[in-house]
């Protein structure tokens, strides 16, 4: 690992997503990653960047997942045996069955993050990957990566595999559980997924431009016109710094086509709104029942800490503390942490930049793991259906919760962390005046 030397010439640069530093790109050694100065953000890596990268590996483990994706989505996860009935359910199937106990909304988000988002991000990723081991960029190369980008915020097959895990050894009180081909089939997509996604969007767009030497001719279509001044703007999604006038309307990116702009529009407050909506919509989630649960003996519903509470007393308390801290405190810790980033950065806040930075990322990388409940309730839903016996839907807590889902995610990416570091810039730059 290394760290970059600043450099604010023109020439082959690259702009740091957390902070907007700039930087001038240069391949890596074996192993070797760069890091922002600034901010300790990871720019790009060896593996997918540097000249001994190999497209031919890329292309085979996208491939090799793609087809373990397909295998997962046709066969049943599990099936559950109990008094000599028995029911088993796909990922569709199961989707479909939210459907029709008209909670469309959480039918829909699961059908995204667990189907659609994630073949995105694996069959752009696998196009991209096989013209660059034929040494070109196919057609769309850069709307491609671009889909792989936004895909990858929202494709959830690691979080889904948790959930089937959790689903398994909860139904294992109710009834006999028997594995099928897809559970085997996710669990290998997990891990497939991982060593995927460890080729990153910005050194792909850096390899593809290497494959036809075409960096400078973009930064030189970026350019303004002669004598208009100007201003280096790197590209938020592939982080190509350009060169653009400042004044008229917002620019596009040279390379990827993205809207330029220095900071991404009112972010301070679509973020605000979708915090507000989220957290007045967390109550609800948690009051509400999140499944029903009919029975000969009747009719029970469930919350969320009722839930974590039976894992507790029925000895599970590692599922019950996977539950509560993916379900309960990861959603009030996400809430609390984008409360203390978007209020530091409107009130141009100058303290410890780096560690509300480290915080941005942390919520970055937890939200995710909230989904973690819906995913169970999805699978709960679609396998004890064994008529008189036990039966179990799902509440209204579910659907609140999964809008609260849905728009803390937004919330985080509509905050830009740039904006916790133009204090600071504006103050070193007064002290040098002074």
């Amino acid at each position: 690992m290394f760290l970059l030397e600043s450099c604010l010439t023109e020439g082959e640069l690259i702009g740091c997503h957390d902070c907007g530093q700039v930087y001038r790109w240069r391949p890596l050694a074996r192993h070797e990653r760069a890091r922002c100065l600034q901010c300790r953000k990871e720019l790009y890596r060896w593996h997918a960047a540097g000249p001994s990268a190999r497209p031919d590996v890329m292309v085979a483990i996208t491939l090799g997942a793609v087809l373990v994706y397909l295998i997962a989505q046709c066969f049943p996860i599990v099936s559950l045996q109990l008094e000599g009935m028995v029911t088993s359910v796909t990922l569709l199937q199961a989707i479909g069955v939210l459907w029709h106990e008209r909670m469309q909304v959480v039918a829909t988000l699961v059908f995204f993050c667990a189907i659609v988002f994630p073949v995105l991000d694996l069959g752009a990723l696998l196009y991209v990957a096989i013209g660059l081991a034929r040494g070109r960029r196919v057609p769309g190369f850069d709307l491609l990566l671009r889909i792989v980008q936004g895909a990858r915020h929202w494709a959830m097959t690691e979080v889904f595999m948790m959930g089937v895990l959790v689903t398994v050894i909860k139904m294992t009180s109710l009834a006999r559980v028997v594995p099928h081909p897809g559970l085997f089939a996710f669990g290998a997509l997990t891990l497939l997924s991982a060593l995927a996604m460890r080729y990153e969007p910005r050194a792909l767009w850096a390899l593809g431009d290497r494959v036809e030497r075409v960096a400078p001719r973009l930064l030189r279509r970026a350019g303004p016109a002669a004598g208009e001044p100007a201003e280096l703007i790197a590209c938020h999604a592939c982080g190509l710094v350009n060169r653009c006038a400042c004044d008229g309307p917002a620019p596009r990116c040279a390379r990827c086509a993205a809207r330029l702009h220095r900071r991404i529009p009112d972010s301070i407050t679509r973020t605000w709104a979708l915090l507000v909506a989220a957290a007045l919509l967390y109550i609800p989630a948690n009051i509400l029942p999140i499944m029903y649960t009919a029975s000969i003996g009747g009719t029970e519903g469930d919350t969320i800490m009722s839930g974590v509470l039976l894992f507790w007393n029925s000895n599970s308390r590692g599922l019950a503390i996977i539950i509560f801290v993916a379900s309960i405190f990861v959603p009030v810790a996400k809430l609390l942490a984008l409360t203390v980033l978007v209020a530091s950065a409107q009130f141009q806040a100058r303290w410890a930049p780096l560690r509300r930075t480290r915080l941005y990322r942390m919520v970055e990388f937890i939200g995710r793991w909230s989904v973690l409940d819906i995913f169970v309730v999805t699978l709960t839903v679609a396998l004890v259906r064994f008529q008189a016996l036990a039966t179990i839907t799902a509440g209204p807590g579910a659907l609140a919760f999964g809008v609260v889902v849905v728009l803390t995610m937004f919330a985080s990416s509509q905050f830009d962390p740039r904006l916790i570091w133009d204090p600071v810039a504006a103050r070193k730059e007064g002290e040098q005046h002074d």
